[in-house]
């Protein structure tokens, strides 16, 4: 006997990369968190916070928060909707649009697998399109699919390649239903899609304040686009889905762009010098635009790799699928991080 759906019994939950137990120390490389602390002006909003407001709820639309983002980013402050991190907005959009075989989920392959999952709960049927070895935007084949909401990320994890803008604005041209663009790690690249929020009606686009803000641990995200296309997804949304420490934390840190910015630059310094380690011991190393590589190992071995990295104390994301079985995904951590995974790596 059962207690679920028969879509949640079929289905496969989403496995997270590996957070060690507190007290165990390691290198963190993973999960593609910042390796700087955040703002100090998010750190004192949180050591300012009132205990009085703790014991009543939330602004339900998060206002302060998105004025931060209308003054940081130059868009209407009534263009954006809050969510418990960038996941919770995916979860609205999917909840709000997707249904069966005839509404269902788009998005090439491979990218955040959470889509596949968040689909899978729904329950809705879903069209991967594989990308080809130069991960070109298969345009086409996405409109074909007719979704009723397309995922495409850019910067895409795990491959951390970018996709053109001119290849974005086609696709929402041709596309019937949403085209939700995935930028969580779009403080890491030289460009974003947002422009193309105010062009067309059907695309959003999502951020977080997990990578870039280095606030993993707040959970806090956002979505921009037309107030039209918010207006359905605000019925869907949880009434207080953002708490006060959050709203609080996210808007002195979104109104801190400096930091961000100083941060990221760190970010694609590392990344650079990590890159061209990597390749001076013969492992193939994308092009990437977030705050991670995707490399494959000189043999391919990458799940032995990985498994001596652990037991090493370096944590790597090995994903155990088709067509990445023999690649790693490393986290741009600390230049001293990352020297410690080459001195390891240079070692086998």
């Amino acid at each position: 006997m059962s207690y679920f759906r028969p879509a949640i019994d079929a289905m496969t939950g989403y496995v997270p990369g590996e957070q060690p137990k507190s007290g165990i120390k390691v290198i963190k490389l993973n999960t593609n968190e910042n390796p700087y602390l955040p703002s100090p002006k998010a750190i004192a909003a949180l050591a300012s916070i009132d205990p009085d407001t703790l014991r009543r709820y939330p602004d339900p639309f998060a206002y302060e928060f998105c004025l931060a983002v209308s003054e940081s980013l130059g868009i209407p402050k009534d263009w954006v909707i809050v969510g418990n991190g960038s996941d919770d907005v995916l979860n609205i959009l999917i909840r709000a649009v997707a249904e069966g075989s005839d509404r269902q989920v788009v998005y090439p392959m491979p990218t955040y697998v959470l889509y596949r999952t968040l689909a899978a709960m729904q329950p809705a049927q879903v069209a991967e399109i594989p990308y080809g070895d130069d991960f070109r935007l298969p345009i086409a084949e996405l409109v074909a699919a007719n979704g009723a909401v397309t995922f495409i990320a850019s910067p895409n994890s795990p491959s951390g390649h970018i996709v053109p803008l001119a290849d974005l604005r086609e696709l929402a041209r041709q596309v019937t239903g949403i085209l939700a663009i995935d930028e969580a790690y779009v403080d890491f690249a030289e460009y974003s899609a947002l422009p193309l929020v105010q062009e067309f009606e059907n695309v959003i686009v999502l951020r977080t304040l997990s990578k870039g803000y280095s606030l993993a641990g707040l959970r806090l995200g956002f979505g921009i686009a037309n107030p039209k296309l918010l207006s359905g997804l605000f019925k869907v949304k949880d009434s207080y889905n953002i708490d006060t420490v959050a709203i609080a934390v996210g808007t002195a840190a979104m109104r801190d762009q400096d930091y961000k910015n100083a941060c990221a630059a760190k970010v694609k310094t590392s990344r650079t010098k990590l890159t061209s380690d990597l390749k001076n011991l013969d492992y193939t190393v994308l092009e990437s635009h977030g705050n991670f590589v995707l490399t494959t190992p000189p043999k391919g071995n990458a799940e032995e790799i990985y498994l001596k990295l652990k037991e090493s104390g370096i944590l790597v994301r090995y994903f155990n699928q088709a067509g990445l079985s023999d690649k790693l995904r490393i986290t741009v951590g600390t230049d001293e991080q990352n020297q410690a995974l080459i001195d390891f790596l240079s070692t086998l």
